[in-house]
């Protein structure tokens, strides 16, 4: 048996909640980098005895249209797959039952759903250095839960949050452009998932391309690339909107296996970096509709 975890993570911190939940289960870890642009997704295929570790960013409730394609070429040939969405404040809405469908159609049983917080990949100041200390130790008794799943044999799905239809996706998104300390090294258009970076000019992009992903902005060994301020400022004002006065320090991750649903969320405000706010809540105890 194989575990194999499937990740779409342009600044890292998806691949970083997905390695920690991986690492907590027992088998061998293969890793497939959904980010690569240049990846033959459609070679994948797993068996009945693996385990899948699905991990994608919310992008607006939704998955990246970008990931569901590449994910839909896996073979998952009846491999037992653990979801796994990352969102950095907001809420993550439809993305689960998103994943959930993609996953099905790709021959995976999905047993377990996971929804972390990262550092948010665009205002970064929101969920900062999250998945951090605390949430390794909240993911890796998640973890030691779908092990205790998985050894017991029961592949039953869980029943997950979220609409069908899915929410309508965003409309035009921020788009990095270079800046005066840009020095043309390439590493922007090498590693963007999608070649929306022109590799003989990267200081040319092709914004009808580009997913907003900022993996550009996270690689440039310059920090050489930036979005618009007044995009920027209107995206931390739509973040620190959905934030709730609730101060705490427990845990804070969502865990949906089984037949239920646990889930504790933390947001973070804007000027009290320091405050993690949490709602806890133990939703049905049986495959109800939501």
């Amino acid at each position: 048996m194989k575990v194999y975890q499937i990740s779409f993570s342009p600044t890292g911190g998806t691949k970083k909640a997905a390695d920690i939940l991986t690492g907590a289960l027992n088998g061998e870890t293969e890793v497939i980098d959904l980010t690569n642009a240049h990846g033959n997704f459609g070679s994948v295929a797993l068996t009945k005895e693996d385990i899948a570790v699905i991990a994608v960013p919310s992008y607006g409730g939704r998955v990246p249209g970008t990931a569901t394609e590449r994910l839909a070429k896996v073979h998952g040939n009846g491999a037992r797959a653990v979801l796994v969405c990352v969102y950095g404040n907001r809420a993550y809405e439809d993305t689960l039952v998103e994943m959930l469908d993609t996953a099905r159609q790709a021959g995976f049983n999905v047993i377990a759903a996971v929804a972390a917080i990262a550092e948010h990949s665009i205002a970064r100041q929101f969920a900062a250095g999250r998945p951090d200390a605390e949430d390794s130790k909240v993911l890796a008794g998640f973890a030691a839960q779908i092990q205790a799943k998985i050894t017991a044999g029961d592949t039953s799905e869980p029943a997950l949050p979220g609409n069908r239809p899915y929410k309508k996706s965003g409309g035009a998104g921020m788009v990095p452009k270079a800046t005066r300390d840009c020095v043309g090294c390439g590493i922007c258009a090498k590693e963007c998932p999608v070649g929306a970076i022109d590799a003989q000019d990267p200081k040319k992009v092709n914004g009808n391309v580009c997913i907003s992903c900022m993996r550009c902005v996270a690689v440039c060994p310059h920090s050489a690339r930036k979005v618009n301020p007044v995009m920027m400022t209107a995206a931390c004002v739509q973040q620190d909107d959905y934030a709730i006065m609730k101060p705490d320090n427990s845990c804070g991750c969502h865990l949906i296996f089984w037949k239920y649903i646990e889930v504790c969320r933390w947001l973070i405000i804007e000027n009290c970096p320091g405050m993690r706010l949490t709602e806890n809540y133990l939703i049905g105890l049986s495959a109800t509709r939501w």
